[in-house]
């Protein structure tokens, strides 16, 4: 499971969308229940049932988080990430995924995928040398989890990011 954070004093922020506690990511739902419910299940589908290594995963987050300048996205962290061998450096040079050297080529690739996805959707579904990359690095399922991870992680994170919805908080997952 994850954590949403509203554990801070409440200290009113207006978002586009209604006054919740800047340490507030959840808070929101109640303004959609049904779709917020759905989003939240979607949501833990891709944190508890994903099968991408949990390194190749969090690059590929930390990059749409970077993409979409969404400040929760960026600080949230697994709590079981360092025995999957995810440490700070990882977060920390995700802006540098082409060049960094602590990187593997199937962690390039999902980085690589997860900043077309987000700017250059159409460049990415037509080049033919990324997809022969991809395929030599994952399998239909791997790419499928990736594809729809980066899916939600694009699509919540712009969200908190545009309405201005717990940008001070540290999700732990």
């Amino acid at each position: 499971m994850f954590q949403f954070c509203a554990l801070g004093a409440y200290d009113a922020v207006m978002s586009r969308i209604g006054p919740f506690a800047d340490d507030d990511a959840a808070a929101w739902v109640v303004k959609s229940p049904d779709i917020g419910v759905a989003m939240a299940g979607f949501t833990n589908a891709v944190y508890n049932k994903n099968r991408l290594p949990m390194r190749v995963r969090e690059l590929a987050r930390m990059v749409i988080a970077l993409d979409n300048e969404c400040v929760v996205c960026q600080n949230t962290r697994d709590s079981e990430g360092i025995a999957a061998g995810v440490d700070e450096d990882l977060y920390d040079h995700a802006a540098e995924w082409r060049t960094w050297p602590g990187y593997s080529a199937q962690e390039r690739v999902a980085a690589e995928f997860a900043e077309r996805f987000a700017s250059d959707h159409t460049g990415l579904r037509d080049d033919e040398d990324f997809w022969a990359r991809a395929g030599e690095q994952f399998d239909d399922e791997l790419l499928t989890d990736l594809a729809l991870s980066c899916a939600m992680w694009l699509g919540m994170g712009r969200m908190l990011r545009t309405l201005d919805i717990g940008q001070s908080c540290k999700i732990t997952l």
